[in-house]
């Protein structure tokens, strides 16, 4: 797939769940960077039930190939304080084993970023990811994001604490105006 890639961003349908919940409960579907640990599996039902994965502090959508296709993974985003008084989104993006490396991130990553300059009045949209996820790196630039530098011992993953790397969009970038 190319940069071109077309995909899809829906909301969080009952019967996707179960691609939700193998985040939470399967280390190969999370993937290297992203495994946190056993986590709660029902977390994902109790916020579907409570407003369907969407809510004015943030928000999940699902990410598909195509109009109407399987679901390939998820884009997320939650209001987080960045100063005193005010507020960015923090966002991110999970994909199934299957379909990483196929040139999918980058543009849903684009698609939620037009999605919130769309319909909040947030400026800023922030991600993050590790140092030694490249991959990640590459699909934040390739979704217009900048790099804003690293994040020294920030998350705690398999025993030991890694390094970051911050990344932004504004909406007062050129890409986005």
């Amino acid at each position: 797939m190319s940069e071109d890639t077309v995909v899809t961003l829906r909301p969080v349908r009952e019967d996707d769940l179960r691609v939700l919940e193998a985040f939470l409960t399967d280390p190969e579907a999370a993937g290297e960077f992203q495994w946190q640990g056993w986590s709660d599996p029902g977390r994902w039902r109790r916020q579907w039930l409570e407003n369907g994965m969407l809510g004015e502090e943030g928000g999940t959508l699902m990410v598909a190939a195509a109009a109407g296709g399987e679901p390939a993974g998820f884009v997320s985003w939650r209001k987080v304080m960045c100063w005193r008084g005010s507020s960015c989104w923090n966002a991110g993006i999970s994909l199934l084993p299957a379909v990483r490396g196929r040139g999918l991130g980058a543009p849903a990553m684009r698609e939620l970023v037009r999605y919130l300059f769309a319909h909040t009045q947030l400026v800023r949209i922030e991600a993050a990811t590790e140092v030694a996820n490249v991959a990640a790196q590459r699909v934040l630039e390739r979704a217009g994001f900048s790099r804003e530098g690293v994040l020294r011992s920030v998350a705690y993953r398999n025993g030991q604490w890694h390094d970051g790397v911050g990344y932004s969009v504004l909406r007062s970038d050129p890409t986005w105006q």
